[in-house]
């Protein structure tokens, strides 16, 4: 699925360095060949990850393994850098988000090094993923409630070691803005899937896991499939597509320098419903069992996207069953090709 690349004004000059941190992972690799295409000649792709590990590869870019936690690692990833663009971090789905806490915590050293490094190497612009785990649960504790705005962060309850981790490093780039005047640009990821996802392993989100379930179900004869908590819960789940336009649009806007804005689909729908759209697409019905004590997080989260329309005048537009097709389909030929183990 192609979406428009071309160059606009303000995207990145052809022949500045843009380094991405973290550029093995799924939206690294996919925001490595947004920039490809584009046109960029000069990009330093860096991920702790062998090489061999990266969802995505691409020979025309410098790929280097790097363990970003560490300083001096990250001074060297950003030598030369005109753009530099942080989404390395230890993360996965509810699964491992739950039960890896200091893991996820621990990834706060990788944005203080990059951000500091980036600075002394006089790096233009600086982009940092932060995540909707942000946003304090006591808006979300129940399904269907209003979408979260910017501003709902506050006062701070975000989920525990994920959240808190994206939340302070944010600040963090909001600091060297107001104080040192280097340009950080914030965009709050809500529930991004898509083709080179992470599928099974343990780390996998709903969309690739739900599918995954489905596709294994109908190869070996299986009447049912498992599901996390009661299937009320819900989410918006944003196109990897539109993830990576929107990082390009958004790190390229002055007017958002240093301000947190949501970057995700306002489509709701809940985890029952979910299920519903792929077996819709797999051509099959499945009964459900449900696991309520499964980590699932909150009950209910939305992208509140007024603050990305006004101001770009664009959001995350493309339809979930749309996005769930291409998944769904470059899953079903990972499982063929590989069985379950990812």
């Amino acid at each position: 699925m192609n979406r428009d690349t071309t160059t606009e004004p303000g995207t990145p000059a052809r022949d500045g360095l843009i380094v991405i941190a973290g550029a093995g992972g799924f939206i690294g690799g996919a925001l490595a060949r947004h920039f490809l295409r584009k046109g960029c000649a000069r990009l330093r792709a860096v991920d702790r990850k062998p090489l061999r590990e990266w969802h995505q590869l691409h020979p025309e870019a410098e790929n280097i393994c790097l363990d970003l936690s560490r300083s001096e690692n990250a001074a060297r990833a950003v030598q030369g850098a005109a753009e530099v663009y942080n989404l390395a971090a230890d993360m996965g789905g509810m699964g491992f988000i739950e039960t890896h806490r200091v893991e996820c915590l621990r990834s706060i050293l990788i944005n203080t090094h990059l951000l500091e490094a980036s600075w002394l190497a006089g790096a233009k612009r600086y982009f940092y993923a932060s995540s909707a785990c942000v946003y304090n649960q006591e808006l979300q504790n129940a399904p269907g409630l209003r979408a979260l705005r910017e501003a709902d962060a506050y006062p701070a309850l975000p989920e525990r070691g994920y959240g808190w981790e994206k939340l302070v490093s944010e600040i963090f780039c909001q600091e060297y803005w107001h104080e040192r005047g280097f340009r950080t640009f914030i965009a709050r990821l809500h529930n991004i899937y898509g083709p080179h996802g992470t599928w099974a392993g343990g780390r996998e989100k709903a969309p690739a896991a739900l599918s995954r379930k489905v596709i294994e179900a109908r190869a070996e004869g299986l009447p049912e499939i498992s599901i996390w908590g009661t299937g009320a819960q819900t989410r918006s789940f944003t196109f990897i597509d539109d993830c990576v336009i929107g990082i390009d649009k958004i790190t390229h806007c002055d007017d958002l320098t240093a301000t947190p804005v949501n970057l995700g689909s306002s489509e709701m729908i809940s985890v029952d419903g979910l299920v519903d759209l792929i077996e819709e697409i797999a051509g099959t019905r499945l009964q459900r069992t449900y696991d309520p004590g499964s980590p699932v997080g909150v009950a209910g989260r939305n992208s509140d996207n007024t603050l990305i329309r006004t101001v770009l005048g664009w959001e995350p537009a493309t339809p979930l069953r749309e996005g769930m097709e291409a998944t769904f389909a470059w899953i079903e030929e990972q499982y063929r090709l590989h069985g379950n183990s990812g």
